[in-house]
């Protein structure tokens, strides 16, 4: 992928210092503006082409839809719950996180919560404070040979495990992701929820939120865990089902919670964060200097190795570009922009498309697929305005749009070359091309091939005419009057019928009208 130009970067919350220093090391600009008011970042964010944020700022559709040069948004920390990602990827935005910034931290105090809720450690704290001696109030239990049920079992759910562990716990857990024999070699047997429930003395969550996992635990699933259980969550407020929580609370079916996170941040409805048997933290998962370091240092590396075009590191929302980072899929980027544009530029009287195929043979392309129907539809849609379509958007732009887009790889040790094909009003049109010695040409058009690939680079006039002696000279001098030079020249090698032709120019004909006595259709574009 070529690199993504960010020039200026909004740092809208407390980052690690070491953010902006890495960012400006490398030759990007950065204001830092903390407890922005949302009418304040929508009237601000036009001025930048990056954003960085942790979880307190709402990067909402109304932000990104003010934005008239964002590419990218950063989010210093693991969730983008506080981003609205489908905005994002519409308006063709990036959206990167630091997946594993966070993770020590947080696992670290979900383990703190356990063995506070086992030994009602807060609790007799402020007791004491109190100046009151009350040990008879505090019996715990210990947690070795006690069952630890852990629903999300990734990185933190990992380390969650291995901890807890070490203190004798059984662990267990579920993970509609992670393949069991994956967890069950650090130590963790997998099941489902209905059978997990019933065997918890301790229940953690570290799952995304999301419409699957927003009130995993409720009602339901607390009737059919032992009475007592005790629940943790340090991942995403809603995915415990609050209003369920505290009913488990007060009729003893739930023994005890540590809570980090809440559905509304801060919480105005205190029934929980008051109940005696409620540890209640203010979303510390994150809160260390450690991972406060570690996610500033993290976006920001994230952030430098994709405007050189290193690598794309976290992004929640363009997972078809991260095998575009490498310099030969640059090249086969641009054919596939390319080849779009020569269809969209000969088709331009036959639109609206109804269906785009890309087919693609070779080997070295086994993963290209994916990137090169993005390219192929940003070709066919770019209508040049500033806001069209990049790698990011294309396929939800091409589904808004009615554009259904197929792509196929057909495999093969031979040369790799891509197939563009697209149905407009039950007609086709398709185009053939690769990439030789770094350079995107042309080979078919419509299903004639040329007899020299054409070059897609510069400015190209494309014709349909029946072949003739007087075609050639005549196209030249119609060029000519219009003050255009003829720099190189591509012809068909069918000779039968009318076919399409190829020439490169010295700049874009101002009109094509002096060529319609001449052929039957043309069109011009640059690449």
């Amino acid at each position: 992928m070529a690199p993504v130009s960010i020039k200026r970067i909004l740092i809208s919350e407390s980052v690690d210092a070491c953010c902006k220093k890495i960012l400006q090391e490398n030759g990007i600009e950065v204001t830092e503006k903390q407890n922005m008011t949302k009418d304040e970042l929508i009237a601000d964010i036009k001025n930048y082409d990056g954003l960085v944020v942790r979880s307190a700022t709402r990067v909402t559709s109304e932000v990104i839809n003010a934005a008239s040069n964002l590419k990218l948004i950063g989010r210093a920390g693991t969730g983008v719950d506080n981003v609205d990602v489908d905005a994002a990827t519409k308006n063709g935005v990036i959206v990167m996180n630091t997946p594993s910034g966070n993770t020590i931290s947080a696992a670290e105090l979900t383990c703190a919560l356990v063995m506070s809720l086992s030994r009602n450690v807060p609790q007799a704290d402020m007791s004491m404070k109190a100046g009151k001696w009350d040990r008879k109030k505090f019996m715990g239990a210990e947690l070795y040979g006690k069952v630890l049920g852990i629903v999300g079992l990734g990185r933190i759910g990992k380390e969650v495990a291995s901890r807890m562990q070490s203190f004798g716990m059984r662990t267990i857990g579920y993970d509609p992701i992670t393949p069991p024999e994956v967890t069950a070699s650090w130590g963790v047997e997998q099941m489902s929820l209905e059978q997990l429930w019933p065997q918890c003395d301790y229940i953690t969550v570290h799952t995304p939120l999301m419409p699957s996992t927003t009130g995993l635990l409720n009602d339901e699933s607390f009737a059919k865990c032992k009475k007592g259980v005790k629940v943790i969550n340090c991942a995403r407020g809603g995915i415990i089902d609050e209003a369920a929580l505290l009913r488990a609370l007060e009729s003893g079916q739930c023994g005890g919670a540590g809570l980090d996170v809440y559905v509304e941040e801060p919480p105005k409805e205190r029934a929980l964060v008051n109940h005696l048997n409620v540890i209640s933290c203010p979303h510390l998962g994150a809160s260390t200097k450690e991972a406060q370091a570690r996610c500033g240092q993290d976006i920001a590396l994230q952030i430098v190795d994709m405007v050189k075009g290193k690598a794309l590191v976290g992004a929640v929302n363009a997972q078809v570009l991260a095998s575009t980072f490498s310099p030969e899929s640059h090249q086969w980027i641009r054919l596939g922009e390319a080849m779009g544009a020569v269809l969209r530029a000969c088709t331009s009287s036959k639109q609206p498309y109804s269906q785009v195929q890309i087919t693609t043979t070779g080997d070295c392309l086994k993963k290209s697929t994916g990137f090169l129907s993005s390219a192929a539809v940003v070709g066919l849609l770019t209508d040049g305005s500033s806001s069209g379509p990049n790698l990011v958007n294309a396929l939800t732009l091409a589904k808004e749009r009615g554009l259904e887009v197929n792509m196929k790889h057909d495999g093969g040790a031979g040369v790799a070359t891509c197939v563009v094909e697209v149905s407009v009003n039950g007609t086709r049109s398709k185009a053939q091309g690769s990439v030789l010695a770094e350079v995107p040409m042309l080979e078919q058009l419509e299903g004639s091939p040329f007899r020299q690939p054409v070059p897609l680079a510069g400015h190209l006039l494309f014709f349909k005419a029946a072949a003739s002696p007087q075609l050639l000279p005549s196209i030249t001098g119609a060029l000519a009057a219009a003050g255009v030079e003829m720099e190189s020249f591509s012809a068909p090698a069918a000779r039968g019928g009318e076919q399409w032709y190829c020439a490169g120019t010295s700049s874009l004909m101002g009109d094509l009208g002096s060529l319609k006595a001449l052929v039957k259709e043309a069109a011009q574009i640059t690449v």
